[in-house]
């Protein structure tokens, strides 16, 4: 017979492999909001890894609505919107987000991800071709995964790689009927952006739907923070389809696509994480709509966030630092092996500075680096701060 093998072991032992190679995510916990000066596991410290750019998921008219609406309509939908919970205020913010982006339709979805894995797979099935930028978010990789189209992955950024798959799908029998190019708008790992004018070119001379994904871009990017699209001075002939999410620079959570009336109503009918999960609760629907109005009425928050981003970047970079290819207040700070970056996040934590490693498979294994996330609440005493163990940490490691 043969030995009696336990169902769940390999659980355990693939864990203390991670460990042992320095991959594993070690989960702090947050007992404040997210601030720029807040508590994490006791410990008062400069949070400098925060989604929360524009520091919204404080601020009190975000927070007011989100609690006022709970309480005139629950802390539930109820229901799938699909269903009996297509409430009020999701059509409301819809509508005022597509207002906000100008453009004819959004849809709101529970989460970015979720707005990925639901409908990208719905775009293209057998018989078709996705193309997709090689470090695309990994909510991306698994739509695709989750079609059953071919498809191609152009190097990152590379518009001459790109135009060579797209000729050589021009010769694919039997023609594919669709085909879509995929890519992030800001790359959450580097900080960089793409560049969305001439791979919308290419796209309209091969007759391909373009698909961004502007989760780190929107609020940051474009007149009044409207994202990539808007940055570029696209229309919506040319990008198609603009996901991206209310956790980030919105403060709030949920995810959302927008462009056509087509794209919402194909979007809504065909996406199953939409069809098949339970709306968002109103009170974050209201705190959505909340944060466009402050975007739209508020613009210091915006600036703000970039003048902390020159300041920032300019004295790390004056140090020694590689920064990589940064282009928004995503600055990586490279190290090299994971190790050396779990090293910097350490030594820099004991400073009272929270900024997490981001080391492979997140990142190449040669590239493991800190994230710093800027937000527009951070002060110049807190960047300093924050520079100063940034020199210790590096000095100590020869990284500089």
């Amino acid at each position: 017979m043969h030995e009696k093998r336990h169902p769940t072991r390999y659980l355990g032992e693939e864990y203390k492999r991670l460990v042992q190679e320095s991959l594993n995510w070690e989960l702090k916990e947050l007992q404040t909001a997210s601030e720029p000066i807040c508590t994490i596991d006791g410990k008062q410290v400069i949070m400098l890894c925060a989604n929360n750019y524009l520091s919204l998921s404080t601020h009190p008219k975000v927070v007011e609505a989100m609690v006022e609406a709970t309480k005139e309509f629950g802390a539930g939908a109820g229901s799938d919107r699909s269903i009996a919970g297509n409430m009020t205020l999701h059509e409301e913010l819809d509508r005022r987000l597509a207002k906000f982006k100008r453009a004819p339709a959004s849809l709101t979805y529970q989460t970015g991800f979720m707005a990925n894995q639901g409908l990208i797979p719905q775009l293209c099935g057998k018989g078709d071709l996705f193309v997709s930028d090689e470090l695309n978010h990994g909510s991306i990789i698994d739509g695709v995964r989750l079609s059953r189209a071919d498809r191609g992955i152009f190097k990152h950024k590379d518009i001459e790689n790109l135009a060579q798959i797209m000729d050589e799908a021009e010769k694919h029998q039997p023609p594919y009927k669709h085909i879509w190019i995929l890519t992030d708008g800001v790359f959450s790992m580097d900080g960089d952006t793409a560049p969305l004018s001439e791979i919308a070119k290419i796209a309209q001379e091969h007759d391909a739907g373009v698909y961004v994904d502007d989760a780190h871009g929107e609020g940051i990017l474009g007149e009044g923070g409207r994202g990539i699209v808007e940055h570029f001075h696209l229309n919506r002939d040319q990008v198609h389809a603009e996901m991206g999410t209310f956790s980030k620079a919105f403060g709030v959570i949920g995810g959302h696509v927008t462009g056509g009336e087509d794209l919402r109503n194909f979007a809504y009918n065909k996406s199953r994480s939409w069809l098949l999960s339970g709306g968002v609760p109103p009170g974050v629907a209201a705190a959505c709509i909340a944060a466009i109005d402050v975007l739209e009425t508020e613009p210091e928050h915006v600036k703000k966030v970039w003048e902390n981003r020159k300041y920032f970047l300019s004295a790390i970079q004056d140090l020694g630092f590689d920064t990589g290819n940064t282009e928004t207040p995503i600055i990586p700070v490279m190290c090299g092996e994971s190790k050396e970056a779990k090293e910097l996040a350490q030594f820099i934590w004991e400073k009272g500075i929270f900024a997490l490693p981001i080391v492979y498979p997140m990142v190449a294994r040669d590239k493991a680096r800190i994230r710093v996330q800027l937000c527009s609440k951070h002060t110049e005493s807190q960047l300093d701060k924050a520079i100063k163990a940034f020199e210790e940490g590096g000095k100590k490691q020869s990284l500089i």
